[in-house]
């Protein structure tokens, strides 16, 4: 726009137009507000003389408190976002890397960086997947079965000590290969049993002390192994019963079921997933009721039902469900057997957790880096929030060294939005101080609103001061 010759005792930076006092009042007084009643259909607050000045405190009062309540909101917004800042925030601008060719490399080290983030994203995703399964880990352990022969101390000097014979029940985890001794694994032997019960010769020891029990507790300590301790140098014939402690629990199926499903003993949740699928693929469901199932003639021999519900199968599965069938060893104590054939030795199939696992927890724990990521992250902003602001700061003085008659009034312009802004104040005041602005067809309809709502407020403020109240 076309400058101005500022009014003497006036800013060089102010309009160029100096406006009377009386004028400027009533321009910002009372033609505004019939404008702004026209448009919106709401009371004004304003009047000459003393009642304007009152309104008008308790208006600016109002208007305070709420621009102070917005500050304050936008600043609790500023500074979550701040906290919360993004990779976005990271990236310069094109006019930057125009001006600066090597920020190319700082660009593709943050290309870089999400790829990477987002591969370890993925693999957490799919670690923590893997780890709500089961992580099972098929080895062997090495079971020892010993005895020996021993003389019991006598209990006074005059005496003879008894002979007795000790029996010991040991093992040790074999390496992955089930050729070596896994000396990494701290798993003691009688962690992979739930019960172990030797049984001897009953009419040689008798009905009450012919069978050694152990029984897993939750207030049992591991232990090495089993060691049995009886009186006697003669030969004995003892059954070992060792029950295995699946983690998670297994369970034997009948053999109709078994035979059926194809599965001998598995967990629970592959049982109803096995029954599951034999449904699927027989198309056992009920097209219309979609939650029975219509059972076929192998389904009705083992359930002795012809329909059934899919909310019935655990309970129904219940039934055919028992504990699997212990480990069975028969082990001759020989009295007349040499040192080097008195232990026996046996493989047992065993599960146990997958070594993998507690690298995989300590992974989605581990927040060792995490602090000096989030430094270095911060650090990244504020040099990229620094640069921004340079840029900012440049275009601004070289805006002005091009042409500062254009940049003075455009920023002028831009000061004058912000300060209505700021002010809350409606309509154009440039456009309003010209009389040409009020000769519109709005004003034959503002007027009658503006009068209209100050008879109705001072109405109510009578009523109000009379105490007169309207049913």
């Amino acid at each position: 726009m076309a400058a101005r010759n500022p009014m003497p005792g006036s800013s060089p930076f102010m309009h160029g137009y100096q406006i009377p006092g009386r004028y400027m009042q009533g321009h910002q007084g009372i033609m505004p507000q019939l404008m702004h009643a026209s448009r919106h259909g709401m009371s004004m607050s304003s009047s000459h003389g003393h009642g304007m000045r009152s309104v008008q405190h308790g208006r600016v009062s109002d208007l305070t408190k709420k621009r102070l309540a917005d500050a304050k909101a936008k600043a609790v917004q500023q500074q979550k976002l701040k906290m919360r800042r993004r990779v976005g925030d990271k990236v310069l601008s094109q006019r930057i890397r125009d001006l600066v060719p090597e920020s190319q490399a700082y660009m593709d080290l943050l290309a870089f960086e999400r790829k990477l983030d987002s591969t370890i994203m993925r693999k957490r995703l799919e670690i923590q997947e893997v780890i709500r399964r089961p992580m099972k880990q098929k080895r062997k352990l090495r079971v020892f079965i010993s005895h020996q022969f021993s003389t019991m101390e006598p209990e006074d000097a005059e005496s003879s000590g008894m002979p007795q014979w000790e029996l010991k029940i040991e093992g040790r985890l074999l390496d992955d290969t089930g050729t070596k001794i896994d000396t990494k694994t701290k798993l003691k032997f009688s962690w992979f049993f739930k019960n172990a019960v030797v049984e001897l010769d009953k009419e040689a020891y008798g009905p009450d002390n012919h069978l050694s029990e152990w029984h897993r507790e939750a207030s049992s300590e591991e232990c090495d192994g089993f060691t049995v301790t009886r009186a006697g140098e003669e030969t004995v014939k003892c059954t070992i019963l060792l029950s295995l402690n699946h983690q998670p629990v297994q369970y034997k199926l009948t053999s109709k079921l078994a035979r059926l499903l194809g599965i001998h003993t598995a967990t629970r949740p592959d049982i109803i997933n096995a029954v599951w699928q034999y449904i699927k693929s027989n198309r056992l469901q009920d097209p219309q009721e979609r939650e029975y199932i219509n059972n076929d003639k192998y389904f009705q021999q083992i359930f002795e039902v012809p329909r059934m519900k899919f909310t019935e199968i655990p309970r129904r599965l219940q039934a055919l469900l028992v504990p699997p069938d212990p480990l069975v060893v028969h082990h001759l104590i020989n009295a007349d057997a040499p040192e080097g054939k008195r232990t026996a030795c046996y493989d047992i199939d065993v599960e146990v957790e997958d070594p993998l696992k507690a690298p995989m927890h300590s992974f989605l724990k581990s927040v060792t880096n995490q602090q000096d990521i989030t430094a270095l992250d911060s650090k990244i902003h504020e040099t990229v929030e620094q640069v921004n602001a340079i840029k900012l700061q440049r275009e601004f003085y070289l805006g002005f060294a091009e042409n500062p008659q254009k940049f003075i009034n455009d920023w002028l312009a831009s000061q004058s939005r912000d300060l209505k802004v700021m002010k809350d104040k409606m309509g154009n005041p440039e456009a309003e101080r010209h009389a040409s602005f009020y000769d519109q067809p709005w004003c034959d309809e503002a007027v009658p609103r503006y009068f209209y709502a100050k008879v109705n407020q001072r109405r109510t403020e009578l009523e109000q001061a009379l105490g007169i109240r309207h049913p």
